[in-house]
């Protein structure tokens, strides 16, 4: 039962508790501490505050595992002429690596109601860092491609920028999905729809955007449980058949498919197929793309390993390591004869996950934070009731009462 406060003599009803902090948030982005005090001795009048909800190790792995097979991937891609086997890792890895960031993305998206507090995290730690590095991606084509008219455009995204106006889509319409009765099925009529319809453009990706939807929906749904089941033992054996019997399909189909299917970011019709192959291709490569997620999942550690503290900055080592890989087409480094053999191959693979591991380290976080994480707090009005339950708490610990 809460006590009324006495100001000036007049009763007043005690201000509404703060909210909790949700699933998704109670952990501060990327390894930053929460703001608020972080040292002295706590106030005896204030209320207890309950203790922070500590990270899951298995999601930062899962995350640090995933982006060091983005960066793989993009290391394979000029290999892939000369290499049946580096086509064939190259079509494995893009069938579920993205997907399962997806999913990730939208299994933390679980809270999101559009809350004052929750759009500002999106705006600061996704659509901020969406324009700046579309305009800095945009300058360093025109300065490494010796392209100087390369216009600037935040409704084209330029290389690996469409994931965060992806992602910010995708978590605006969060309540959506939880509004509907059927979400899965839905979001995948709109990917099937997207993939037959030529006409969608190029505005902010949206054929990707639509496509890749139903990933990040099935997050929204996904509970603890559900990772659970894929983290058993008997889960662990049963992906390994799987990922094999995917692997001799893939070194199949490297010379019968065109991979530009993984990327999600055509019609049927733009890549010269019949329509109705787009309906087929959506469902096949969505049965694909969650089984090998799934198992991809399944062998995530769940303890503490070394890596772990590099799951909270994947976003750095996602949008900085693009620099030095397209910086690797414009400088022609895949020309040298050396590059195109197995020893070649093995070495361009270290190299690329060694770079990607030290862009998600914390000394990169601290220079590039201002990027990724900027505060920003000048650009938003204060919570009224925030500010308030302060002024509240410092009058209740002043001297003399």
């Amino acid at each position: 039962m809460s006590q009324e406060l006495q100001t000036h003599g007049k009763a007043r009803a005690p201000l509404p508790p703060a909210e909790p902090a949700e699933p998704s948030e109670r952990q501060a982005p990327y390894g930053r501490k929460p703001d608020g005090p972080e040292h002295g001795r706590p106030d005896a009048t204030a209320p207890e505050r309950p203790k922070q909800k500590q990270r899951d190790p298995f999601f930062d792995n899962a995350k640090y595992l995933a982006i060091v097979l983005v960066a793989l991937g993009h290391s394979w891609e000029p290999l892939r002429d000369g290499s049946r086997a580096a086509g064939a890792l190259y079509i494995l890895v893009y069938t579920f690596h993205m997907p399962a960031f997806m999913v990730i993305s939208g299994y933390f998206s679980r809270s999101f109601e559009g809350k004052p507090h929750q759009l500002k995290r999106l705006l600061t730690g996704v659509a901020v860092p969406y324009v700046l590095f579309e305009v800095a991606y945009t300058l360093f084509k025109r300065w490494a491609d010796d392209d100087p008219q390369y216009p600037v455009s935040l409704l084209d995204p330029w290389y690996l920028t469409w994931f965060l106006a992806a992602l910010f889509i995708w978590r605006l319409t969060t309540p959506l999905w939880k509004a509907v009765r059927w979400p899965v099925p839905l979001a995948l009529a709109i990917a099937v729809l997207a993939s037959v319809s030529p006409d969608i453009g190029d505005d902010l990706d949206l054929q990707r955007v639509l496509q890749f939807l139903p990933f990040f929906v099935i997050g929204l749904f996904l509970k603890p449980e559900h990772f659970d089941l894929v983290r058993r033992r008997s889960a662990r054996l049963l992906a390994l058949p799987v990922v094999a019997a995917a692997l001799v399909f893939a070194y199949w189909a490297v010379e019968r498919m065109n991979a530009a299917w993984f990327y999600h970011y055509n019609s049927a019709q733009e890549m010269g197929a019949p329509w109705w192959v787009g309906v087929i291709m959506t469902f096949a490569l969505f049965g694909c793309s969650m089984v090998l997620t799934a198992c991809f999942l399944a062998w995530v550690p769940g303890r503490r390993m070394w890596f772990t503290v590099l799951g909270a900055g994947t976003l750095y080592g996602y949008l900085l390591h693009g620099f030095v890989a397209k910086g690797s087409r414009f400088g022609d480094w895949y020309e040298a004869d050396w590059v195109h053999t197995p020893l070649g191959a093995i070495g361009v693979t270290c190299l690329a996950a060694a770079l990607i591991t030290a862009l998600c380290t914390r000394p990169v976080q601290r220079i590039f934070r201002f990027s990724m994480e900027p505060r920003m707090t000048w650009a938003f009005r204060k919570d009224p009731s925030a500010v308030a339950r302060e002024r509240e708490r410092t009058h209740a610990a002043s001297p003399g009462r």
